[in-house]
């Protein structure tokens, strides 16, 4: 496992309250902590999930401020405010120009942008769930093996127009090639044809964090189903807009895109052959 950098903060009041943060202090990261049970939380005023356990999650996207604002509630109503510091991450930006206006935005019909705008909506509604599932605070494992082709946060802009950055990170491999759970949860969604993502799979794995895995080429799954980690839920492939057989991994709180490497140990080198 990556080594995690581990925040306790230590609020001297009548009742001391310690709040135990661990995972990266960097855009892109999922912590997780624990605080006093019946604590309630706020972040930059956005209510917090705790469970009965005095456990929380929280998330900062790519382009995460740096400082963050936790207000917490102790069970006997005193304040107690503290600020959380993240570091900047470097991304690879690739800037490429005199391409054919047709490669930088090809045409699409009225049908094909209803059907992404349809898909789009779909994903989003999946990502506002918030349940008491507690999988999230396993030791996450990587969902596939293989060479990694693609991480998270790397944009291009071409022609001057910026792209959407990479929301997770690529793993190339052969298509049929397993895909498990990285930890447990319950399917959200479970799509075999979706336009960018061909088979789609979304994982709940609790307190707002969910996976999402694109580019299927088998899906074993359905919504509703639980799954334990390490449970096969498809297969790698080139569906929907891919180029080559390949697993997108991506991983959110609500909104904010998360960056999966952070939450796995390296990927293992390839198994050289005899």
């Amino acid at each position: 496992m990556r080594t995690l950098l581990v925040l306790i903060l230590i609020l001297w009041s009548p009742l001391a309250l310690a709040i135990d943060l661990t995972g990266e202090m960097t855009q892109g990261s999922l912590l997780r902590g624990k605080t006093d049970p019946g604590t309630e939380l706020k972040m930059d005023g956005q209510v917090v999930r705790v469970d009965p356990d005095g456990r929380f999650v929280l998330g900062f996207n790519r382009n995460a401020a740096l400082h963050h604002q936790l207000v917490a509630q102790k069970p006997d109503g005193t304040l107690e405010t503290l600020t959380i510091a993240l570091t900047e991450r470097d991304y690879d930006i690739q800037r490429i120009d005199g391409l054919p206006d047709r490669t930088v935005t090809p045409p699409r019909t009225k049908e094909v942008q209803d059907r992404i705008a349809a898909e789009f909506a779909q994903i989003r509604e999946a990502r506002k769930r918030a349940t008491p599932i507690t999988d999230v605070f396993e030791d996450f494992i990587w969902p596939s093996k293989g060479i990694i082709s693609g991480v998270f946060g790397s944009q291009r802009i071409l022609n001057g127009q910026p792209r959407n950055p990479h929301s997770g990170v690529d793993v190339a491999a052969p298509t049929g090639t397993p895909i498990v759970a990285p930890a447990g949860g319950v399917i959200s969604l479970a799509e075999k044809d979706h336009y960018f993502t061909g088979g789609t799979v979304m994982l709940d794995h609790g307190h707002g964090v969910q996976s999402i895995f694109a580019h299927m080429s088998e899906v074993d799954v359905v919504p509703g189903q639980r799954v334990r980690q390490g449970e096969r839920i498809g297969a790698i492939g080139a569906t929907g807009r891919a180029t080559g057989p390949h697993l997108h991994w991506g991983l959110s709180w609500f909104g904010a895109r998360l960056d999966p490497a952070l939450l796995v140990p390296p990927m293992p080198a390839p198994k050289k052959a005899d």
